[in-house]
């Protein structure tokens, strides 16, 4: 199997589990608890703090979470007032918003451009007095573009409201700008294990979402020094390798767009510039991507949001960017990273390339 689906979930780097195994076989100590064993589960709970914090900008505090929906939730439904969002955010983002609208909050879905860049007109607009939070992806998940974050970050300030940054696939990847109040992030996408992440907090923090026990300052529940060191690894390596990581992303974007290039029938979805390399969503006329996929069975690609596959339902992100019902249909998400051979990536795109064109 080749495993090209990076940014539904990235592989468990070799490192992240060496740490996570000790703490699953003869470390049983709660951090929570005063006793030895538990002081010691708490240190390394704040080992893995520290690690997952110098990927983030300097000061405000950083909260464990069971994953970066929960940290979305948590920030958005702690806050207050008025929200304003992007057609093209996460599920997380967009059905929370839409949970609290039904409850009575005023909600702005800004549009995207073709490119799937938000208009900074139309964001200054509705980004005024009374809005309480504007919450937007630094890196799409289905088409890998960066927004202005810093822009909008400087807008909602201006109006006195939280930004939120939903990191979760480009932190240790792409910068955060200083400017964000909250901060969302997930292990599992940065080659850390699933079922933790965080939510980074400059000053205050949301409302407590979780109530029983205020582990984490506002959000309850017993930390995993497991997962919690598997998450800190991960983000040491991010840190460590991040320009050999680069590099690498670069070397297997520029071989996967000379394979799935224009003069082979393919349309790249997304800003071409403004994006995270390690992303490639293409489209080809007519393709019957369910086919394709039975066709190359032993490659591992997406439809499009792997949170949205099995609905029924085309990407809401490629409908955002004005992609008719059968251009969003035609359209397949090419994910690789640090683990991602450059020949393997050729053979397999060339493979889906020659089975694509044989429809």
């Amino acid at each position: 199997m080749t495993y090209l689906d990076y940014q539904a979930t990235t592989p468990l780097a070799p490192e992240a589990l060496a740490e996570m195994l000790p703490w699953l076989q003869d470390q049983h100590g709660n951090p929570h608890s005063a006793h030895r064993a538990g002081r010691v589960a708490r240190a390394g709970v704040e080992v893995a703090r520290d690690a997952v914090a110098a990927l983030l900008p300097g000061g405000g505090r950083l909260a464990f979470t069971g994953g970066a929906t929960e940290a979305i939730n948590w920030a958005i439904k702690g806050s207050q007032g008025g929200i304003v969002t992007i057609a093209t955010e996460h599920a997380a983002v967009l059905d929370s918003v839409a949970a609290e609208a039904a409850r009575g909050r005023d909600v702005t879905i800004l549009p995207v451009d073709e490119a799937g860049l938000v208009d900074p007109a139309a964001a200054r607009a509705a980004i005024r007095p009374g809005v309480g939070l504007v919450a937007a992806m630094l890196v799409n998940n289905e088409i890998g573009v960066i927004q202005p974050i810093a822009e909008l970050a400087a807008m909602a300030r201006a109006a006195g409201a939280t930004m939120l940054c939903d990191a979760v696939q480009g932190y240790g990847r792409v910068a955060i700008p200083e400017g964000v109040d909250w901060i969302a992030l997930s292990a599992h996408k940065i080659y850390g294990p699933k079922g933790i992440g965080g939510l980074w907090m400059r000053e205050a923090a949301p409302a407590t979402l979780l109530h029983g026990g205020d582990q984490e300052g506002g959000r309850s529940g017993t930390l995993s020094p497991a997962l919690c060191a598997g998450l800190g690894t991960a983000a040491r390596l991010m840190r460590e390798r991040a320009a050999e990581d680069a590099a690498h992303v670069e070397r297997l974007w520029q071989a996967a767009r000379a394979i799935l290039s224009p003069e082979r029938g393919w349309t790249l979805n997304g800003d071409a510039e403004r994006r995270y390399r390690g992303n490639v969503n293409v489209r080809r006329p007519g393709l019957d991507v369910a086919r394709l996929m039975s066709d190359c069975r032993d490659l591992a690609f997406s439809a499009g949001s792997a949170c949205a596959s099995g609905s029924g339902r085309s990407s809401h992100v490629l409908r955002a960017i004005g992609l008719s019902e059968a251009e969003a249909r035609s359209s397949i998400r090419i994910g690789f990273g640090r683990d991602t051979q450059e020949v393997a990536l050729v053979a397999a795109l060339e493979r889906i390339a020659e089975a694509a064109a044989a429809q």
